[in-house]
């Protein structure tokens, strides 16, 4: 696993280099519209919606399959997973997913999804290819955020109520621990090692940084912005970069976007975005990254290495997940290095 992932690694930044040189790919942001049922579809090249895709009721959770030739769509108020062809925009068919999906995560082996059911306090996990329930995990009240390693060795799911990070053995189905966080805890992002899982606390106003061999919280940032205050504080979205030197935190209500300096574990900036800002997703190349504003029904396209606001998209009404996919072109050179 290892030299898979060493692998995988060295092709990333072959790539990322090569983007550097060369003018930037035309990827697609797909972002769920929560009131609208429809995901808008951004062209990074040109910065604007390229086509609206009607999808199941209050969209939430979106993610690609790992050849990107399916996506996944949590239609909360349905009470299922949709799949999608990407290349028709076409709905192939429904997942069980249990009551109220909010967020999924598929796992590295493209096999299982880890669904959080805010309403019964369980995550759901379902083989997507026999279309199957294989689990249904107890956890705690009002699960949302999920996060699965890289490295397919565990999925950690945030309850909302119950303020906890719940470790889940991602082969056995297992919960291997409980790990108490701040109130109101939101998403779970790993690091590309799989040694740390990041989860945001929004009412807490926290991120916690938690080792995962120890299952103990190593670092927890606070944020203080100039002129906002305290309440209006509330982390929910986490990306981090693939080569672990940066973070970036969306901060709901405060409208701002915080910039961690992982080293140092140091918040440099702020950048401001549009209202009430919920996730955040990179470009394949890590050169943009863009966030979805829920209030403001904008998404704000920043340049990831100026930390500046490059322009404000607008979208359907109440923006909040998003998920990237690559250009044609980008995918295949990707295939190219790894072949090599």
């Amino acid at each position: 696993m290892r030299k898979v992932n060493a692998r995988r690694g060295l092709v990333l930044a072959i790539l990322v280099g090569a983007a550097a040189a060369q003018p930037a790919f035309s990827h697609e942001i797909y972002v769920t519209n929560e009131k609208d049922n429809t995901i808008s579809v951004i062209d990074t090249k040109s910065l604007q919606v390229v086509r609206t895709i009607k999808v199941g009721k209050r969209p939430r959770g979106v993610a690609f399959s790992a050849d990107f030739k399916t996506f996944f769509v949590c239609a909360s108020d349905d009470d299922s997973v949709q799949v999608y062809d990407a290349e028709t925009d076409k709905l192939l068919h429904d997942l069980p997913s249990g009551a109220d999906p909010e967020q999924f995560a598929l796992a590295p082996d493209g096999r299982h999804l880890f669904i959080a059911n805010e309403d019964n306090a369980v995550t759901t996990i379902v083989d997507v290819h026999t279309r199957q329930v294989v689990k249904q995990v107890d956890v705690g009240i009002e699960p949302e955020g999920v996060g699965i390693a890289p490295d397919n060795s565990v999925a950690v799911v945030t309850s909302e109520t119950t303020n906890m990070a719940h470790f889940i053995d991602a082969k056995t189905f297992e919960t291997v621990a409980n790990v108490l966080v701040d109130q109101r805890p939101r998403h779970a992002e790993f690091t590309s090692d799989s040694r740390k899982v990041w989860v945001s606390s929004e009412i807490g106003g926290t991120v916690s940084v938690i080792d995962v061999a120890s299952r103990q919280i190593e670092h927890k940032f606070t944020f203080e912005i100039p002129g906002v205050s305290r309440d209006s504080v509330q982390p929910v979205g986490v990306r981090l970069t693939r080569d672990g030197t940066r973070a970036f935190v969306a901060l709901g209500p405060s409208n701002r976007v915080a910039v961690i300096d992982v080293p140092s574990m140091q918040v440099t900036d702020y950048i401001l975005v549009g209202q009430r800002v919920w996730h955040l997703e990179f470009t394949p190349d890590e050169g943009m990254i863009f966030t979805t504003n829920g209030v403001s029904n904008d998404v704000t396209a920043i340049d990831a290495k100026t930390l500046k606001p490059i322009k404000s998209i607008k979208v359907g009404r109440y923006p909040w997940g998003a998920a990237v996919r690559p250009s044609a072109e980008y995918t295949a050179g990707a295939r190219e290095v790894e072949t090599r």
